[in-house]
């Protein structure tokens, strides 16, 4: 097919996180021989998805002394292969769902399949600043997160003051959810007013473990010179009088939305306002029948490995 290396399959899996495998599990079980795309650095972020980019995943079952992410996501690659599903470490960049059977597409391979389950997940939305990252001088997954519910009742936040950016229900949600870990938690928004939901705001405002820093924005991160390598503090920037202050903090945690990644789908499939795929009420059935969606490529409320690997 246009020079491309071409493969027919029952079934083609995108995706690399735990509905993908957990759906190449069960589908290689099945003998239904099916292809798995894991990707190349999509999204930017490495085969594994999200959980490539944590350190202890301490909140799924079978693991009670925790497990790193990378080698979680090792784990479900191995248990896929083997059942004998096969992995490309290649990233689909456009599909044909036309007609059936479906069409998808590498830069080096066309695949022809009679189903195909869509779990390429969402990316959390990070901010970057001087000590957001990871490596030298950054505190990710040293304090800062942007997953308050996967981490903020690790050690490093219990009875530590924490904050949290963000204006929307999702900040007011982790914000909430870390007041019973945390000794008070900081909203910081860039507005002087939030656009999450009156009963979600209403509960903020209610709670004293949780005040708010109106108009600011984080301009850096600095560490804590007595827990050397963790989160210490942030400097704050108000937009309006230009002033920064120190915010000593022990966690700080994005809440600013996430990205599903289906831009590479070009409207193959009904996506909702936030292009999310839409998959019809208690099923993973999409808009086109044969066409499968698991995990957080689908799922805005829970986006937890468990609850992927349920949908998978």
């Amino acid at each position: 097919m246009n020079g491309l290396e071409t493969h027919n399959t029952n079934l083609c899996i995108v995706g690399s996180g735990p509905a993908a495998h957990t759906a190449a599990i069960y589908a290689a079980r099945a003998e239904l021989n099916p292809l798995l795309f894991e990707g190349w650095m999509a999204n930017d972020i490495a085969p594994g998805g999200q959980l490539t980019t944590t350190t202890d995943v301490e909140n799924f079952p079978g693991f009670p002394d925790g497990i790193l992410g990378a080698d979680l996501t090792d784990n479900f690659r191995r248990q896929s292969e083997r059942f004998g599903a096969k992995i490309f470490t290649e990233t689909v960049t456009k599909v044909d769902f036309s007609s059936k059977p479906f069409k998808l597409f590498t830069d080096s391979r066309a695949v022809i399949a009679d189903a195909v389950i869509l779990a390429t997940g969402a990316v959390a939305k990070r901010l970057t600043f001087p000590g957001s990252g990871e490596g030298t001088g950054g505190f990710w997954n040293r304090g800062i997160s942007a997953c308050a519910v996967c981490d903020g009742a690790a050690p490093i936040f219990r009875g530590k003051p924490l904050a949290v950016i963000g204006g929307g229900d999702s900040a007011m949600e982790e914000a909430s959810f870390l007041t019973k870990y945390g000794s008070k938690v900081s909203i910081i928004h860039r507005r002087d007013a939030f656009r999450a939901s009156k009963i979600m705001q209403q509960r903020v405002f209610a709670n004293p473990k949780i005040d708010v820093v109106w108009n600011s924005t984080v301009v850096e991160a600095y560490g804590d010179g007595e827990r050397g390598g963790v989160l210490g503090g942030l400097k704050v920037k108000n937009v309006v009088t230009g002033d920064v202050e120190d915010l000593r903090v022990s966690g700080l945690f994005f809440a600013i939305g996430h990205e599903p990644a289906t831009r590479f789908l070009g409207g193959a499939v009904e996506l909702d306002s936030d292009g999310y795929v839409v998959t019809k009420a208690g099923t993973t059935e999409t808009s086109v029948a044969g066409v499968f969606a698991a995990g957080d490529v689908q799922d805005k409320k829970y986006r937890q490995a468990v609850t992927a690997a349920g949908t998978g």
